[in-house]
């Protein structure tokens, strides 16, 4: 995508998410909770730096264990104000940024939380090559997300897609694609979360 029009998707995808800031709980929180705590608690008990990319409304706050430092990042705002108060004694600190850029140096994390947000982002190749810059060797990347499986049709998802990734969400997204803009990032772990498998619970490691 030309940069011009990467920032003019940002843009959009910054306001779309300022108006729906306070219905966005209401609609997901309750149907994503227990494939949260599923990611969350392969977390490791050693202590790191993690960044929660796309952390929104702090959804995955109240579930993250105590010992890591957690960066937050999101592109609005408002999805940040509302993130703060769930932090409670979670060593949190928010940052106003997009996750197709990351505003970090080269290896600074041992682990990103990738919730619901490859599949926001306009390109969503962008964010997780970023995100395989930040980590460190032998780092950890936890996704939650809804793909497309390599060679599906999903022919309704598709012609819905030009529609609604204007609003929210992308429905058009392959992990598999995804792979190829990391190469350094290595697949440990891939399982169905929801909707009979259109959302998958996956664990990689960057390996270089």
């Amino acid at each position: 995508m030309h940069a011009g029009h990467a920032a003019g998707a940002a843009l959009s995808l910054k306001h779309s998410y300022t108006l729906i800031a306070p219905f966005y709980d209401a609609a997901i929180a309750r149907a994503t909770l227990a494939a949260r705590r599923r990611s969350l608690a392969t977390l490791p008990a050693e202590p790191g730096r993690v960044l929660l990319a796309g952390v929104g409304t702090g959804l995955d706050l109240p579930h993250l264990p105590p010992q890591h430092h957690y960066v937050g990042l999101d592109l609005n705002r408002a999805m940040l104000r509302r993130a703060l108060p769930r932090a409670g004694d979670v060593d949190f600190a928010p940052v106003q940024g997009d996750a197709q850029r990351l505003p970090f140096a080269d290896a600074s994390f041992d682990l990103a939380v990738l919730h619901l947000i490859l599949a926001v982002v306009p390109e969503p190749a962008d964010c997780f090559a970023e995100v395989a810059r930040i980590l460190r060797p032998g780092g950890q990347v936890l996704v939650f997300d809804k793909f497309l499986r390599h060679g599906q049709t999903a022919l309704l998802r598709r012609l819905a897609n030009p529609l609604l990734r204007r609003v929210a969400t992308r429905l058009d997204v392959v992990f598999e694609a995804l792979l190829a803009s990391a190469p350094a990032l290595q697949v440990e772990h891939d399982q169905p979360a929801l909707v009979g498998g259109w959302f998958r619970m996956i664990r990689l490691r960057k390996i270089a």
